[in-house]
């Protein structure tokens, strides 16, 4: 299918054929779920922990009179149910991680990229560069394509663009092999470079 190419000066650069197997696909919520799952719970840290009953120092001795008190017999201060004792079923150090095929992560990003398309957030431009890279400039280049909240990609991200967009809430930039498909998904725009198309491509082939 083609697709319009324009400048950051929303000028436009003529147009772009993009792979129907990559782009053109009908978006399935189930796959780009299990992917966004996926990665979420891939990042969370693990580690949280709680002192168990085996882990704290306390007495184990009985520390009290097995009849006569009119409670319980205990025998060891490190129990759950009294202060400074161990945490019962605490929380562990763990990985949170969970398996999902390589086949359905390349799928699930074809996914995000049709979606982006099929509800018009696809912006492809010819280049992510300029020559005064400052933030004013850059604010201003963006205002008029309205990319208040949107993710650009770029085979290689200028050094220039980069340090200056860094400055602007909801603008964020990342390399071909950086996309994903809950960065795609959380951005409202997402904003392609002729490189970038190609970059895909080459990689969801």
């Amino acid at each position: 299918m083609k697709a319009d190419v324009i400048k950051l000066d929303a000028g436009k650069a003529g147009s772009i054929d993009l792979n129907d197997e990559i782009f053109g696909l009908e978006p399935r919520k189930d796959i780009l779920h299990r992917c966004v799952v996926y990665q979420l719970a891939k990042r969370q840290q693990g580690t949280h922990k709680a002192k168990e009953r085996g882990e704290v120092t306390a007495t184990s001795k009985k520390f009290g009179n097995q009849k006569g008190s009119g409670g319980a017999r205990h025998g060891n201060r490190a129990a759950p149910q009294f202060r400074g004792g161990g945490k019962a079923h605490g929380p562990r150090v763990r990985s949170h991680s969970i398996d999902l095929p390589k086949k359905v992560r390349r799928l699930a990003l074809k996914h995000a990229l049709s979606a982006k398309l099929a509800e018009g957030s696809l912006i492809i431009i010819d280049e992510a560069k300029m020559k005064d890279a400052k933030t004013k400039a850059v604010a201003d280049a963006f205002s008029k394509l309205s990319l208040s909240n949107a993710l650009i990609v770029d085979s290689e991200i200028d050094d220039g663009l980069g340090l200056a967009a860094r400055n602007l809430p909801g603008i964020d930039m990342i390399p071909v092999m950086g996309a994903n498909v809950y960065d795609i998904l959380r951005k409202e725009k997402l904003v392609l470079t002729k490189a970038a198309v190609e970059g895909l491509e080459a990689r969801l082939k």
